[in-house]
């Protein structure tokens, strides 16, 4: 058997062409003794560091190359049908140079050449051609495809020219594909024998050696079909469809066995693939950090005066040798030192603002030990580069984030305004950051507010240069969901059976067949359902899963490099931004050496910036959000209250529960109710409260604990406690504490082990521990492993207190504005929520609950975005209304800044750019009620007009007056110059008497444009029937978009019907349908045969109904239904439901005055409904039921009203 090496394979890569994982591919290879592999996607190198690593695993020889298009004339040519594509060419690295010519061809492909394909030509090929061998392709390369049309003369000069470049590098290649598939065997196969044989002649001809290969696109034989399905996927066609693009079916990962028996008749071109991986050079492809060179200012000092300053030997001794041989040598380590000297001054700068002159010994302490270590890591220059970019963007007025996860861990980085928090007041780690025993690149995230993130990266582009700035690119993979639709659209399964299929799907995070097996066994049935496409679906689908379905651009992941960026790596285009994209995703740029980091833009960051801007233009004050108080008795007593709305991270119902309980007055409790509101630390809240509030006692295992926990009540919270425990008890060093950290959380049982012992001895070393030990007559032995394994159980939810603190920072802001600027703040949220009506519907409820009056647009009052008026009302913006542009809004807002408000509509139509403010902005702005204020003239008068022979709306006939005031008052201006004019008195259009739209048509109109009901909702008037004879926490939106999880229940809606028809069914049988709406969604409902009886009758628009039914399957299918079984009207609900209403009264709450509000209301709302009252201790837990007999109330929305304005009080229906 002759050894065989694949040198033309496709992965998934080549995206929904490849059907291939790398791991599968290199696998088989190694599994069938290959020694070496190589990769050839299209057009890309998005493989090939994956491919690299996954060689060097498995111990093959990683040959990394690209099957290009080369452009048939010139990469600059775009405009014939020959210019669509190009000719397939195979270009593989035969050592690191080839490798780095073949990132600079690949990139200028995709970012200069791309028409259709990312396309080379010859003379760029030309030009990066050293280290590259070259294989002539498939029937789609330039000689096979001359060979096939009979120019012969034109194939042998394509030889000679490649023979030329490339020398003994070049080989021609050969396939055999002899496919089961008729017309494959005609247009391809049939083909490949006439090609084959003269590249043989031509091979012998110019003494170039011929390899076979066989354009791998597949792992196994039995793959065939699925691949075939992801072509139909790619080029969205049928599996049906005739004139679909098909392959042979004999493109997969054929073993030495097989390739030895297709091509036993040319044994040379198997051996010949030998010699290319005898050619082929192992190298690798990482290298060490290549930091962007930051430019210290002169007046510092330059690295010429270091030079002359600092020797070899002296820089060896600072360092260590150990280091400075790590570090690369005298070169690298005297810039190391002159970037560390210049960090060094800035921090201390910084250290002074915080700290106060002269500087506390336990401050500079510890920034000694971090600039040493940043030092020895050789990593100050990465300081500088993100402390340079973070105060430019405050300079720019960007608002930057406190800092975010490990990073806040860093004293260098608070002192040079990387971040806002004090690491050393919060007991933040530096080694949870940048661990002393590891040498790993820092990781910093940081936060900009939604607009300035883009000011911020066109900085540092200008800054460091195009060429040396780029996006990361992401691949989205095919989810078991998606994978299921996708394959059922290409077999035709029917949408409903399809939609069923994927909705059994569990909806749980990076979800996969296997998982969905486990968690809906039902699914599982479907591979063995009786319908065979069914069946076949799931199969597909199952192979699909995980495949590559595209390429993207990461959210916030930024590279900045030394030299161009295609020295190292390839790039593309990015879709919707000048700055290009990296080939390689984010898992593998930093081993290139590359330096990565996340620009995150931050929606709570805009949120506060609009509420400083708000409170600048309504009350005059400048807020410095950096600067404001932590001990604010308003925010706190917001927080205590759970009033946290729009609160950052603090706004779930369940922590609103547990803020009431905590009452948290400190900064140290948010931290903490931060990390602990998660799964598996929940549990531990209420201790946690139960001590805060003194109702359990602290306690520690050793008084020496307390030092550590006291700001935890005793109860472990944050990794960083463990950290510093662990060198408290058992002396353990700082960067034993951080490897202590990372081994619980990934659960290293060796390695925990291996510090079980250190932890051990080193506690009963230390004779501090010891002698506490005795003091509390306990066993050494006893405590140590109580205490570790508190920390075992402790692992699986330790937090990350730096994350915690940044968060809790931010949340704390939020709450500080909402405390104090509350119109302002929620102002602010409006604004930036205007595309969410959930957001935006759960804020307005707020503004209710705070009794801020939300208005509608007003062109006397409004501006571009929601804003605060005089009144301290919060204000519609303009530009929101649908229809209305930025720049219409602006120019009323420069006509009413210029000569004051507008008095009526005609003084508006005269008075503003009627250009801008054309007719449909004032339909748009006359819908939304924004002219309401004028008071003559109501939204339906703009739009009709019953005056005689006149068919123009209102509105046009307003414009047509506009424009001629305007056209006069220019007319008038000229005669000031000397020219005449005859004035005529303009008549002002009649506004035609009728009243207002209906409310429901108004609100409806409203909508259209607002996106949202605002003057007030449809169903408001039956909010005590929603709330409590409709299912809980369910609305039509859930139900529409998730009816799977409620297989089998019995739900009841209420809404409105929004729109209803009737017809006749295929077999002449009337049914109704009706659309009902409620505050998430719409949902269709349909009627037939009893049900068309029954419920027809509530098919009309404009009812409000309450419909009950059940989740249950169709007739005759598996899909699932909403099917009906009562309706009622929502104005019948009341007086058919309610019989009693029960009142929760906390004992603590019963006061004289409360009682007398209460007694007021009832004899206010005098009824039919039984009143009863449960009063209850919570300090004991006892309660006493009673009802009372001479008093029984309506239950009107005025009397649930008081419970809205005593929180304390509950109430229950019965």
């Amino acid at each position: 058997m002759i050894p065989f090496t694949h040198l033309h394979v496709h992965s998934q890569y080549s995206i929904l062409d490849g059907a291939a994982s790398i791991e599968s591919l290199v696998q088989k290879a190694r599994a069938d003794k290959m020694t070496a592999l190589a990769l050839t996607d299209h057009g890309t190198m998005f493989g090939i560091k994956e491919f690299h690593l996954a060689c060097k695993r498995m111990e093959l020889k990683p040959i990394l190359g690209c099957e290009t298009y080369v452009a048939s004339r010139s990469m600059d040519d775009r405009t014939g049908k020959e210019d669509r594509s190009g000719d397939h060419l195979v270009l593989l690295a035969k050592n690191k140079t080839g490798y780095y010519n073949l990132v600079k061809l690949i990139s200028l492909a995709n970012m200069e050449g791309f028409y259709y394909k990312p396309r080379i030509d010859k003379n760029l090929l030309k030009q990066y051609s050293e280290g590259l061998i070259v294989t002539t392709a498939c029937l789609g390369g330039e000689i096979p495809t001359l060979i096939n049309e009979g120019r012969m003369k034109e194939a042998e000069e394509s030889i000679v020219w490649f023979r030329e470049v490339f020398g003994e590098d070049l080989y021609l290649e050969i396939m055999r594909h002899p496919s089961e598939i008729p017309e494959m065997r005609r247009d391809v196969y049939d083909r490949q024998v006439v090609v084959n044989e003269k590249i043989l002649e031509l091979g012998k001809k110019y003494a170039i050696p011929v390899i076979a290969t066989n354009d791998v696109h597949f792992t196994d034989a039995q793959d065939a079909d699925a691949h075939d399905l992801l072509i139909c996927l790619n080029t969205g066609k049928d599996l049906d469809d005739p004139n679909r693009m098909r392959y042979t079916k004999q493109e997969w990962f054929k073993t030495t066995e097989e390739m030895n028996r297709l091509f036993s008749d040319v044994p040379e071109s198997l051996e010949n693939t030998a010699r290319i991986v005898e050619k082929v050079e192992f190298y690798e492809i990482d290298e060490d950090p290549i930091m962007p060179i930051f430019p210290i200012p002169e007046e510092f000092g330059s690295e010429t005066d270091f030079r002359d300053k600092f020797t070899e030997a002296e820089l060896r001794d600072e360092f260590t040798p150990e280091v400075y041989e790590r570090l690369g040598g005298y070169d690298k380590v005297i810039r190391i030192k002159f970037e560390s000297e210049y960090l060094r001054h800035l921090v201390y700068q910084g250290a002074s603002r915080h700290y106060g002159t002269p500087l506390p010994k336990h401050v500079v302490t510890r920034l000694e030990f971090e600039l040493k270590t940043i030092k020895n890591m050789g990593y100050p220059g990465y300081f500088l580069i993100i402390q340079d970019f973070i105060n430019a963007a405050r300079n720019m007025g960007v608002l930057v984030g406190p800092g975010r996860g490990s990073a806040a861990g860093a004293a260098v980085s608070y002192c040079t305004g990387i971040t806002n928090i004090d690491p050393i007041k919060h007991n933040l780690l530096f080694e949870r950051f940048l661990n002393p025993d590891r040498i790993s690149l820092p990781d910093v995230d940081i936060d900009f507010d939604d607009d300035g993130r883009q000011l911020v990266l066109d900085w540092v582009v200008e800054k460091y240069g195009k060429d040396k700035v780029a996006h990361i690119c992401t691949f989205a993979t095919m989810a078991t969901k998606m994978a299921i639709r996708d394959v059922a659209r290409v077999l035709k399964l029917p949408l409903p059976e399809a939609d069923r299929l994927a909705k059994m799907v569990p909806e749980t995070p990076k979800m996969t067949f296997k998982k969905a097996y486990q968690e809906n066994p039902d699914l599982k049935k479907e591979r063995q359902s009786n319908n065979p496409l069914v069946a076949k679906t799931i199969r597909f689908a199952e192979i699909l899963e995980g495949s590559i379905r595209q390429s993207g651009v990461h959210a916030c992941g930024i590279l900045i490099s030394h030299n161009p960026l295609t020295d190292h790596i390839p790039l593309m285009p990015s879709k919707d931004d000048n700055l290009p994209t990296t080939q390689y995703d984010g898992r593998f740029v930093e081993s290139l050496g590359l330096l990565k980091m996340d620009f995150l833009g931050l929606k709570t960051l805009s949120i506060i910036k609009e509420t400083i801007e708000n409170v600048k233009v309504t009350r005059n004050i400048t807020i410095d959000i950096d600067a404001i108080s932590f001990n604010d008795p308003a925010t706190y007593d917001l927080f205590s209250r759970g009033e946290t709305t729009a609160i950052f991270q603090f706004e779930s119902e369940g922590m609103k529960k547990h803020l009431r309980d905590l009452k948290p007055n400190r900064f140290e409790d948010l931290v903490a109710m931060n990390a602990l509101y998660r799964p598996g630390p929940m549990d531990y809240i209420p201790e946690f409260i139960a001590r805060k509030n003194g109702k359990k006692k602290v306690i520690y295992d050793l008084p020496m604990m307390e030092e550590y926990l006291s700001e935890t009540y005793g109860i472990t919270v944050y990794q960083e406690q463990v950290m510093l425990l662990s060198r408290l008890l058992a002396n353990f060093t700082r960067g034993e504490s951080d490897t202590l950290r990372k081994a619980m959380g990934k659960k290293n049982e060796a390695l925990m082990f291996e510090l079980k012992e250190r932890f051990v001895g080193g506690c009963l070393a230390n004779p501090r521990f010891v002698k506490e030990c005795r003091q509390v007559q306990k066993n050494p032995e006893e405590v140590i492993e109580k205490i570790w394994k508190d920390w075992e159980a402790f692992a699986s939810y330790a937090f990350n207190k730096s994350h915690s603190v940044s968060y809790a920072y931010v949340a704390y802001q939020t709450g500080y504005l909402k405390a104090n600027y509350p119109a302002e703040f929620m102002a602010a949220n409006l604004s930036r929520n205007l595309n969410h009506i959930t957001e935006i519907t759960k804020f307005m409820q707020e503004c209710k609950r705070m009794r801020l009056n939300v208005l509608g647009p007003d062109v006397n009052e409004s501006f571009v975005k929601f804003t605060v008026t005089r009144r301290g009302d919060i204000r519609f913006g303009m530009a929101a209304v649908k229809g209305v542009g930025e720049g219409a809004v602006n120019d009323i807002i420069a006509a009413r800044e210029k000569n004051g408000d507008f008095k009526d509509i005609f003084d508006f139509a005269e008075r503003v750019n009627l250009q801008s403010v054309n007719k449909r902005t004032i339909e748009a702005l006359a819908i939304a009620g924004a002219f309401d204020g004028f008071g003559n003239i109501n939204r339906r008068q703009f739009f009709e007009d019953n005056t005689e022979n006149n068919n123009n709306s209102f509105i046009e006939r307003l414009i047509r007056y506009g424009n001629k005031i305007q056209g006069e008052s220019q007319s008038m201006q000229q005669t000031l110059f000397g020219a005449s004019s005859n004035h005529l008195v303009v008549k002002k259009p009649e506004i035609t008497q009728m009243e207002e739209w209906p409310q429901l048509i108004l609100l409806e109109k409203e909508k259209s444009v607002i996106g949202i009901y605002l003057t007030a909702h449809p169903l408001d008037d039956f909010k005590i029937e929603m709330e409590h004879f409709c299912t809980r926490g369910i609305g039509l939106k859930e139900l529409k978009e998730n009816i799977e999880n409620f297989k089998d229940h019995e739900l009841t809606f209420g809404g409105m019907v929004l729109e209803a028809t009737e017809g006749y069914s295929k077999n002449g049988k009337p049914y109704s349908k009706m659309t009902l709406s409620d505050y998430t969604d719409s949902y269709q409902l349909f009627f037939f045969q009893q049900d068309y009886v029954d419920f027809g009758k509530f098919c009309k628009p404009g009812l409000f109904v309450m419909v009950t039914g059940k989740v249950q399957k169709r007739y005759n299918s598996e899909a699932l239904e909403f099917r009906v079984n009562h309706i009622e009207l929502l104005s019948e609900v009341r007086k058919n439901h309610i019989k009693s209403l029960t009142v929760s009264v906390p004992l603590s709450a019963i006061k004289e005055e409360i009682v007398h509000d209460l007694e007021k209301i009832t004899k206010k709302n005098k009824g039919t409904v039984l009143l009863k009252f449960t009063v209850y201790d919570e300090e004991s837990n006892h309660s006493i039921h009673l009802f009372s007999r001479n008093t029984k109330i309506t239950v009107s929305n005025e009397f649930l009203g008081f419970f809205e304005d005593h929180p304390e009080f509950g109430y229950r229906i019965n």
